[in-house]
């Protein structure tokens, strides 16, 4: 009986060496939540975790390096299969000064350009929020700050001392909200976001503990994100 269960037990999801990617938007907001359900439900598993851009994110699957990564959807590459694990609305970080209540609804058209602050090249949330931006009816071309940040925290560290405004995710903003030199603005439906999901190679033979990985991030996200958003369908 004792041999029966520790084979059964090894041959779980979620057992032995799992080695994941997540971009640097994400993981200091997500890995906070999922690592100790994660630890306590399958204390088997030993992941290891690399923290850099897509690019580098997805190379690195194609190449063996990574087992899988998170990070936002779509990717068009033939090799790698995707799943969906939950949507990160975006909001507009402003200073506290600012005189909008928190209960505004803001447009592209009325974020102040020549103050947004983004991250530097190469990350997909500066490519998301310049897209988003794009949509308003008159876009300078070259607009916004020339400061460009490796990482979140410290956009928002400037957003607090009042040196401009940023985009931010649902996901990160509930962990930044705890800094009252900040307040976080909702944008106009269909409010932008962008789409989270776990990615690997097509013919990974570890698709079971992929959907486990999967589940245990849907359970830690979705309800605070839902939460917090307050947002209903439609």
């Amino acid at each position: 009986a004792t041999a029966r269960t520790t084979f059964v037990e090894e041959d779980g999801p979620l057992t032995g060496r799992l080695t994941l990617g997540v971009i640097p938007s994400l993981a200091p907001y997500l890995l906070p939540r999922i690592l100790p359900l994660l630890q306590s439900r399958f204390p088997e598993l030993q992941l290891e975790l690399r923290e850099t851009q897509t690019r580098q994110l997805i190379e690195d699957i194609k190449s063996g390096a990574l087992d899988a990564a998170m990070l936002a959807l779509p990717v068009a590459e033939p090799d790698i299969d995707t799943m969906a694990l939950f949507e990160d609305l975006f909001l507009l970080a402003v200073p506290a000064s600012d005189p909008r209540k928190e209960t505004a609804r803001v447009a592209a058209a009325d974020i102040d350009q020549s103050r947004l602050i983004l991250l530097e090249d190469g990350h997909c949330l500066r490519d998301q929020a310049l897209a988003f931006c794009a949509t308003a009816t008159r876009v300078r071309s070259g607009a916004g700050t020339v400061f460009g940040a490796s990482s979140l925290n410290t956009v928002m560290q400037m957003v607090a001392g009042g040196y401009g405004v940023t985009l931010i995710p649902q996901i990160a903003a509930d962990v930044e909200r705890r800094d009252a030199r900040v307040k976080f603005l909702r944008l106009e439906n269909p409010q932008p976001g962008r789409s989270i999901g776990l990615v690997f190679r097509r013919t990974s033979p570890r698709k079971a503990d992929f959907a486990a990985l999967g589940e245990v991030v849907k359970e830690s996200v979705g309800e605070t994100v839902a939460k917090s958003t307050n947002k209903k369908p439609g």
